[in-house]
């Protein structure tokens, strides 16, 4: 029997971050509710840019994490503590981020194949721009060995995705990056799609143009099909995303660098 399609939304506005957790733990509860029950379900695919956040993954311990927060909050940016895999990294403007919310045993893949074919995703996004990734023995979308453009932390409970991947477009969240250890690799930096890009090439990159080119990828890489997510197929589900538009909306400006007094 065909799987149904993965159902998507792309959000216009740069998403707080705790509420789009939340935004992910609702869906998940209403997709393990209905698989329950015995009713139909659908696998989403959430596409949008954070407000400026920095993340701790489950690999830090307390102390580690206290500091951080204290350090990170001063520079003027959001500091939450997650349950996904890795380390501290930055979401912000400028960068694309993509959380699928999929029910793994509907195809019986293991988690780590579904890590493999995130990275696949990212690797196959570079190459339609031209560019080639570096093989790293560290999960994420490198460029060479000390640059890492696009990060992947997914957190899996009964089946059921949460968390997922990011890349950098612009050189915004650059600076952000500049400020922490990113997933705990020293020797690594941060880049972003603009700065590898020639000029060219790099002056027609939009947000919007980015993350449009994902779903159709996504599909590709999990062998299923896409569609845009609207109310008649699943008004339950849209109208906590069209809650969520309208709390970004309301959030007001965002710091667009850190602050130089932090």
């Amino acid at each position: 029997m065909a799987l149904p399609p993965i159902l998507y939304h792309v959000f216009k506005t740069p998403l707080p971050y705790r509420p789009t957790l939340a935004l992910q733990t609702r869906i998940q509860d209403i997709q393990r509710s209905r698989r329950k029950g015995g009713l139909e379900y659908p696998d989403i695919l959430l596409l949008l840019e954070h407000r400026p956040t920095y993340t701790g993954g489950r690999r830090q311990n307390a102390q580690d994490l206290s500091a951080e927060e204290n350090r990170l909050k001063g520079l003027g940016a959001e500091w939450v503590p997650t349950y996904r895999g890795g380390e501290t990294t930055f979401h912000g403007p400028g960068q694309v981020v993509g959380y699928p919310l999929l029910d793994l045993s509907r195809t019986k893949t293991h988690i780590a194949t579904y890590i493999v074919s995130l990275e696949k995703l990212l690797q196959n996004h570079l190459a339609a721009h031209g560019l080639k990734h570096y093989e790293s023995n560290n999960t994420g979308l490198f460029i060479s060995p000390t640059e890492k453009l696009g990060s992947i932390g997914v957190h899996v409970r009964q089946r059921l995705t949460m968390h997922g991947f990011a890349f950098n477009v612009t050189d915004e969240p650059l600076s952000w990056f500049n400020q922490v250890v990113a997933c705990g690799l020293a020797d690594v930096k941060a880049t972003s799609l603009t700065k590898c890009l020639d000029t060219t090439k790099s002056k027609s990159l939009t947000m919007e143009g980015e993350m449009n080119r994902i779903p159709s990828e996504i599909g590709e890489v999990l062998e299923r099909s896409t569609e845009r997510l609207i109310a008649s197929v699943d008004p339950e589900i849209m109208q906590l995303i069209v809650e969520m538009e309208d709390a970004a909306e309301a959030s007001g400006p965002w710091p667009i660098a850190p602050s130089r007094f932090a």
